[in-house]
């Protein structure tokens, strides 16, 4: 089996001869430059022989186009924030504009995946990182959308329905670079942050919008769950193949999940610290501070929670750039350990 039959086999849950996989993370010391980025990501999955490239765009992209001022250390383990919001007051709703998916911040995304698609010659699939509608304009104002959501509802969604024409205007520009699908990530679709009710009327609307775009032309889409109490059901039931969340340390873990959807599972590796009572770091995310056996373990368990069909192994987000290199190839080593594996 090659990469992109091996993908094609897990989100179809056939039979694959291991099971497929995936590590990312954010490359903050070199991710403001769309070439150097599509040659450290490619040169990773060469490395470590991993099934698919999840593009990395530094999550901010989104937003610096839509006037938000952001603050670029280029330095590991210190992605970009921002620095001033590009909404102020609510009347600042009003003044966003559809753009074109090659506009600057996005051009540059773009010229990611040309970029990747090039170096990657066909034999590996690669995704697009795009966030919601939602997720965008939160980032713009902060949790004052939260206010103006209710204070003037109606400007906040002609703001999103804006956001939503460019991400499709985005989404078409990534589909003419060669991108064979998109990791869609909602990081609004939680309990903590809005009702279901809340993010149906604001969220999923605009949501479908995007993923309606491109689900009958890319074959590897991925709707990602940010955050804890997330709106798993909900979620789930988008038109995507596979989905995404924080298996290993939110309350849905796969073997949950597997009884609720039939869809591809991308997960298994729990990418964050560990927490005692007091929400104090007592250990590193298992990828920096954990043995290869126990990396091997972590990785063998997941597997065999849904029986290595409809899986693909991957982080629950992304993974700490601190990760090491024998831990990450203990990744590849738990796979090809796992009492599933039929290599020929």
């Amino acid at each position: 089996m090659d990469k992109i039959d091996r993908i094609k086999a897990a989100l179809n849950s056939e039979e694959v001869d291991y099971v497929p996989s995936n590590i990312w993370m954010h490359y903050s010391a070199a991710d403001q430059d769309p070439r150097t980025l599509a040659e450290a990501q490619t040169e990773f999955a060469q490395k470590y022989n991993f099934d698919f490239i999840k593009l990395m765009p530094f999550g901010l992209y989104g937003v610096q186009d839509y006037g938000a001022k952001v603050k670029i250390f280029n330095k590991v383990n210190e992605p970009p924030i921002v620095a001033d919001y590009g909404i102020h007051e609510i009347d600042d709703w009003g003044k966003i504009d559809v753009l074109p998916g090659y506009y600057g911040t996005f051009g540059k995304q773009v010229q990611l995946a040309q970029h990747t698609a090039k170096l990657t010659q066909g034999k590996i699939p690669f995704i697009q990182t795009i966030f919601s509608p939602l997720t965008n304009a939160r980032k713009l104002a902060g949790d004052r959308i939260l206010w103006d959501m209710k204070e003037n509802p109606k400007l906040v969604k002609q703001a999103l329905q804006a956001i939503t024409e460019t991400t499709i205007n985005f989404v078409k520009a990534n589909i003419e670079a060669g991108v064979h699908g998109f990791f869609f990530a909602t990081q609004c679709a939680n309990y903590d942050f809005l009702t279901e009710e809340e993010y149906l009327e604001f969220g999923q609307y605009y949501d479908l919008q995007v993923i309606n775009a491109y689900k009958d032309v890319t074959y590897f889409n991925v709707a990602h769950i940010h955050g804890d109490n997330v709106m798993f059901d909900l979620i789930e039931k988008y038109p995507v193949n596979c989905i995404n969340w924080h298996d290993r340390w939110t309350s849905i873990s796969l073997t949950e999940a597997r009884k609720r959807t039939d869809k591809c599972l991308l997960g298994g590796i729990r990418e964050v610290p560990y927490y005692n009572q007091k929400n104090e770091v007592i250990r590193e995310s298992l990828l920096v501070s954990g043995t290869v056996s126990e990396v091997e373990e972590h990785v063998i368990e997941a597997i065999d929670e849904v029986g290595g069909r409809g899986l693909i192994i991957g982080p629950g987000c992304c993974s700490d750039q601190l990760s090491t290199e024998k831990n990450i190839f203990a990744v590849r080593r738990g796979i090809y350990n796992s009492s599933l594996v039929k290599l020929s």
